[in-house]
């Protein structure tokens, strides 16, 4: 997962694989896209996605076309997405350990002077929706 982290940190190579993440196309029209870099560069920078298996190439005669290896991509927002689930299953769980410990402390009372001239009674919610 490192070597794909690490090709997508360059934004070209991001800007590649948009431009063939639906259609595929040779690297010459890939190059072209690209005004501020050499034909070179753009070969490095596909040679490095290569590498990292997000883009799949494919031979037709003399020509290098190149698409979006959509497969990889998808481990790699699985991989991400882990972080997600986790994340807001440890969140969830916090919440529910510190509810649990402290029922009350999240309700907030408002003396009955003040919730007669607010025209309230007592408010349950620590934040209004």
């Amino acid at each position: 997962m490192d070597t794909v982290l690490k090709a997508l940190a360059e934004p070209r190579r991001r800007e590649i694989l948009r431009l063939i993440w639906s259609e595929e196309l040779p690297a010459s029209q890939i190059a072209a896209r690209f005004e501020d870099i050499t034909r070179s560069a753009v070969s490095q920078h596909l040679g490095v996605l290569r590498g990292a298996e997000l883009i799949i190439e494919r031979r037709d005669g003399t020509r290098r076309l190149y698409r979006a290896n959509h497969a990889e991509m998808a481990k790699l927002r699985s991989f991400l997405d882990g972080f997600w689930v986790d994340s807001l299953d440890r969140l969830k769980e916090l919440a529910e350990a510190a509810e649990r410990t402290a029922p009350n402390s999240h309700r907030t009372s408002t003396t009955p002077a003040a919730s007669e001239r607010a025209g309230t009674t007592e408010r349950t919610q620590p934040w209004p929706n």
